[in-house]
């Protein structure tokens, strides 16, 4: 029998069950369900067909021709199912009732597609479950995640201060975080893409929904969860706008490091990347970073020195979060500066919780 879920529910079975969009390849690239995999009832084009064929002719009509692009496709797309449920089975990771496997089906409103694959695998033997109102209904829920009162800890601090690295130092010492720089593939700066490709909005709003709806569920009373402080724009990316006045009314505890430590920090991450790649990012901050900077930064480049170009870097970025900082509502309410000698993860994640440990907020 075929289960129909509410996303909740949906969400609760996928931590441990395997969830089949099947939707078309187009759909699927544009954005889907975290850790989904793609099977698709229809190609691109037949989903074209299909539906003009249901505007233009009659729903029994577009029935028809799905019958035809759905029938030589049954076998492949049972055993595509059967390959990836043996492989979760291998990991533990499925869960089973009855012993039988349950497998997730979902599509873009829950109608015939989802209904039509759900029909076939409940048949050769999984038990099935769809997702009531499909990935539209997903996206409601993801988009009202970024309305909820979340209280959040806000790790700051100057460009190279190794903000990432503490997070998952703070990981290790039992607090919640979410890395934002890592769900958007991206450091936040010019230089932050290189190597990486980058979700799409939609894709990388379907990501920090279920890590911020993972996080608040495993919080301590009391406790919030450590964002890094970024700009509304990661990348290409944007953080949603009730998810970033959120943000901006959270206290903000802001790690000093010394200049010449953050050098070496940055030169040691990012001089390992291509000159071409380099220059290029250079370029596209030009006019914000200034004719003379730039034209002294690319030519420090060009002669290996690195040191002395991201010198030239670093001065800018750290004059642009001044700015922000500046401008943050509240600033003298929510900012709490916190000098450190070094970038040291394991060390400064000490010393941070050590000092909340004895400030009153």
């Amino acid at each position: 029998m075929i289960e129909q879920l509410k996303v909740e529910g949906f969400l609760k079975l996928a931590v441990t069950c395997p969830v089949f969009d099947v939707r078309s390849p187009g759909e699927f690239a544009h954005a889907h369900f975290p850790g989904a995999y793609s099977l698709p009832l229809f190609s691109d084009e037949e989903r074209k067909v299909v539906g003009t064929a249901y505007k233009q002719q009659s729903r029994e009509d577009a029935i028809k021709i799905g019958l035809d692009y759905y029938g030589v496709k049954m076998r492949g797309m049972v055993e595509e199912v059967e390959g990836i449920v043996a492989d979760w089975k291998k990991q533990n990771r499925s869960s089973i009732q009855d012993g039988k496997v349950t497998i997730l089906v979902h599509c873009w409103r829950g109608g015939m597609r989802s209904a039509g694959v759900a029909w076939l695998l409940d048949l050769y033997g999984f038990r099935v479950c769809t997702l009531k109102g499909g990935y539209k209904a997903f996206r409601t829920w993801v988009l009202a995640q970024f309305e909820l009162p979340y209280r959040f800890n806000i790790l700051g601090g100057y460009t190279g201060s190794g903000k990432t690295e503490i997070l998952e130092q703070l990981g290790k010492a039992g607090k919640v975080s979410v890395d934002l720089e890592d769900l958007a593939q991206h450091k936040g700066s010019a230089f932050g893409g290189l190597g990486k490709v980058q979700p799409g909005q939609e894709m990388f709003e379907n990501l920090l929904a279920l890590a911020l709806h993972k996080a608040a569920s495993g919080l301590n009373d009391g406790e919030g969860i450590w964002l890094e402080d970024e700009s509304q724009r990661i990348g290409p990316v944007n953080l949603p706008g009730a998810l970033w006045k959120t943000m901006q009314a959270s206290p903000v505890f802001f790690l000093d490091i010394p200049f010449e430590q953050r050098l070496d920090f940055i030169v040691a991450g990012y001089g390992k990347h291509k000159k071409e790649e380099l220059v290029n990012a250079i370029i596209r901050i030009q006019k914000r970073l200034g004719s003379n900077d730039t034209k002294q930064a690319v030519n420090f480049l060009l002669e290996d020195n690195h040191r002395e170009c991201f010198g030239v870097l670093l001065r800018y970025y750290d004059k642009f979060y001044t700015r922000s900082l500046e401008n943050k509502p509240g600033n003298e309410k929510y900012l709490h500066r916190l000098p450190v000698p070094k970038v040291d993860a394991a060390e400064n994640c000490k010393l941070l919780l050590d000092w909340l440990a004895t400030i009153q907020l």
